[in-house]
């Protein structure tokens, strides 16, 4: 087994081991929300979903890492409407007109793959949907900005350049993070920012993008009667989209990528 590489900052940079493992379980986790989406309709309680993804996790050999993760309760996030991330599942039925972002990780022989991706609920509105389409395609600016040798700070730049541009709000708060080998590592992954700052993108490099995009203000409230909810301070709708990507060579590869449920890549992905 080879040795396990770490940059100053803490970065683990990944061997070809550890990206094939990573890359299955990435896999698995886009495989995960493609099964769970035909559950997204009105009347389904938030449980039932859980439920479905802790039997559709174990069934594929892996756990849900999200399951006593700090405490949590469930086997994944379910974030409806003015929910930012991680909602616990409850008894809550979903209805017609809702978002709803789940968000799954599975750690399948050891390694994590993250992903996230925000479900219409039946209809929706037409103002639900510019913000949803908005916050899919800020997440892809920001995976054009992967390659060798970019700083990691034009990440963010260009997600809140996009998404300010359209008249919405980036979440600052909650950010996404390096994955693999723990659930949440080096580096911190900002959705905003100045541009040409912070580390340089290497090869084998792991991590998430994963905007959160508000139909008004980016503040954030932390229901603190269970430590995890987290909603807007207005009580306006929020999307969010996740990927777990890897710095190639030459580009990107977006690691939990499935075109059933995500379509075909960009072509302004560096590969």
């Amino acid at each position: 087994m080879a040795r396990t590489k770490k940059t100053r900052s803490g970065i683990y940079i990944k061997n070809a081991e550890q990206i094939e493992g990573i890359r299955k379980s990435s896999a698995l986790a886009s495989k995960t929300l493609v099964y769970l989406k035909d559950f997204i309709k009105p009347g389904v309680t938030t449980n039932s979903i859980d439920e479905l993804c802790y039997e559709f996790t174990l069934d594929h050999g892996a756990v849900p890492a999200p399951l006593g993760y700090h405490g949590f309760p469930k086997s994944l996030c379910i974030s409806v409407n003015d929910v930012i991330c991680h909602g616990i599942p409850s008894e809550r039925v979903l209805q017609e007109g809702d978002i709803v972002n789940l968000d799954v990780t599975p750690i399948l022989d050891g390694y994590f793959g993250d992903t996230n991706y925000t479900f219409p609920c039946g209809e929706i509105s037409e103002e639900n949907e510019k913000l949803i389409q908005t916050t899919f395609d800020a997440t892809f600016k920001g995976i054009e900005q992967v390659f060798p040798g970019n700083r990691l700070s034009n990440i963010g730049f260009k997600i809140q350049k996009f998404v300010e541009k359209k008249g919405y709000s980036v979440v600052r708060d909650y950010t996404g993070h390096g994955v693999g080998i723990e659930f949440h590592e080096a580096p911190t992954v900002l959705h905003y920012g100045r541009p040409n700052r912070g580390e340089k993108l290497m090869p084998g490099m792991i991590f998430t993008i994963e905007p959160m995009v508000n139909l008004g203000k980016y503040k954030t409230i932390l229901d603190e009667s269970d430590g995890w909810t987290v909603t807007t301070v207005d009580g306006k709708n929020s999307a969010q989209f996740e990927h777990t990507m890897l710095v190639t060579e030459t580009g990107v590869e977006v690691l939990t990528h499935n075109e059933e449920l995500w379509g075909k890549l960009p072509d302004t992905l560096k590969k």
